[in-house]
């Protein structure tokens, strides 16, 4: 057995047996690196080499959860929040929750979609918007795995579909660049109109995964603890949150411009959280003596996808140290002859299962590029087909992945007061709803381009 196919199971086996994801990376790094030929020192140095390139990705959740926590303490959320429940009304008809909900959601996929593209702050929003929407969402009783769903989603489709912002960086510099890299000895030229076009049929599937869950899967009402989630949140920093006045929704919107803004421009989301915090001290939000407890509140709520983050990257670091991922694409095309169905096929999966230990489409791209190219065309694959087939196979098990962006965002801002599972209400809704779909219409759109 191949050590990244071992390694990927014992993590997806351990996660869904409730074991911590942060445990089951570790001993999927571990049981991974020993069949993979290194010794356990060498899996131990590999993991540790890692580990440091999600210390910034991890400092960057707890930055945004500080900010999160200080935001809660203006009153804005809470505000929001009574605006919102107000709208829907003590005594409501079913027909008006019906519409509140598909508002709610049509927002919310918007807002996602806007950070991929539009305004490209990434997963910066969640801990911003949805904890206080948490409250609509009970009274509603609608379903969070839809509402992870749809964030996923909007998350995940448009950088595979839309060359601006994220997109840009994911169709153009780093699929264009790495397809014809590795295409160019063997004649092969992708133009940049060809990537967005190939990669519409994929994303369609994706969009019909989305409407099974919204619309099948996740319609029925959930019911929730009604807890006060804004509040509790601010509990947990020893101070309850303020009633809302004029100078604190004020410097509120000026903080969330702020840090946003200074994002966009530096690309820092350390950077922008900390500039926010900064502006809601000054405006009276919180006192600086405070700011321990506050971080301290802030990294807390973060705390486990902050890990889950470092351990993914030792993690992904320790199978490229096996050189099995090389194997592995070579081996499973070695035992298929000529036939293109069953190779496509072979491509999407052996791109899941390197997605899902990784974590990032935007990683898995250089891994797998230089092997599937040569690969498509000795199979007689198009060039579109070689776009499709490549892009998908990245961008199998983004959506899904324990350790994703794409999955630890929705979490982060779901799961503020412990009633929404990181594995069994966004992992594995959004692995059924998005990854079968990329599977089967990412193979369509290969035969048929």
């Amino acid at each position: 057995m191949n050590a990244v196919i071992i390694a990927v199971l014992v993590m997806v086996v351990l996660s869904l047996a409730r074991v911590s994801v942060v445990f089951a990376l570790v001993v999927g790094a571990l049981v991974g690196g020993v069949v993979g030929g290194l010794t356990l020192e060498q899996t131990l140095d590999a993991f540790h080499q890692g580990v440091g390139g999600g210390a910034q990705v991890a400092l960057a959740y707890a930055t945004l959860g500080a900010f999160a926590v200080a935001i809660s303490r203006s009153g804005l959320p809470d505000l929001l929040a009574k605006r919102l429940i107000v709208l829907l009304g003590q005594e409501t008809s079913i027909a008006h929750q019906s519409r509140v909900k598909t508002l709610l959601l049509t927002a919310v996929l918007l807002v996602a979609i806007s950070s991929q593209n539009l305004i490209p702050v990434h997963i910066a929003f969640i801990p911003i918007l949805i904890p206080p929407l948490l409250k609509v969402m009970n009274q509603l009783n609608l379903d969070r795995r839809a509402v992870a769903c749809v964030l996923t989603f909007g998350l995940t489709a448009p950088y595979m579909l839309l060359p601006v912002g994220f997109g840009a960086i994911f169709l153009n510099d780093i699929l264009l660049a790495n397809l014809n890299s590795a295409g160019e000895p063997l004649g092969l030229e992708i133009t940049r109109g060809m990537v967005p076009m190939a990669m519409a049929i994929p994303v369609g599937g994706m969009a019909l995964g989305l409407a099974v869950a919204l619309f099948f899967s996740y319609r029925k009402p959930r019911h929730y603890n009604s807890a006060d989630v804004v509040s509790t949140n601010a509990h947990e920093g020893h101070s309850a949150p303020q009633e809302p006045h004029t100078l604190g929704l004020v410097m509120s919107g000026v903080a969330i411009a702020a840090a946003l803004g200074l994002q966009l421009y530096s690309g820092s989301m350390i950077l922008g959280g900390l500039v926010g915090v900064a502006l809601l001290s000054l405006g009276g939000i919180f006192k600086w003596r405070e700011a321990d407890d506050l971080f301290t509140s802030g990294m807390r709520m973060m705390a486990l996808i902050g890990f889950i983050m470092i351990s993914a990257a030792g993690f992904a670091e320790v199978m490229k140290t096996t050189g099995d991922i090389d194997s592995l694409v070579e081996g499973a095309f070695a035992l298929f002859g000529d036939n293109r169905g069953l190779a496509a096929l072979v491509m999407l999966l052996v791109g899941l299962f390197i997605t899902l230990g990784i974590g990032s489409s935007f990683s898995t791209i250089p891994i797998i590029a230089a092997i599937f190219v040569p690969l498509a065309v000795q199979f007689g694959f198009s060039p579109m087909a070689t776009v499709v087939l490549v892009g998908t196979a990245a961008a199998l098990g983004d959506a899904g992945s324990p350790a994703s962006d794409s999955t630890l965002g929705p979490t982060s801002g779901l799961n503020v007061d412990r009633q929404h599972d990181h594995i069994w209400d966004s992992v594995v809704p959004t692995f059924i709803h998005y990854n079968l779909p990329l599977i089967g219409f990412g193979w369509l759109a290969a035969m048929m381009l």
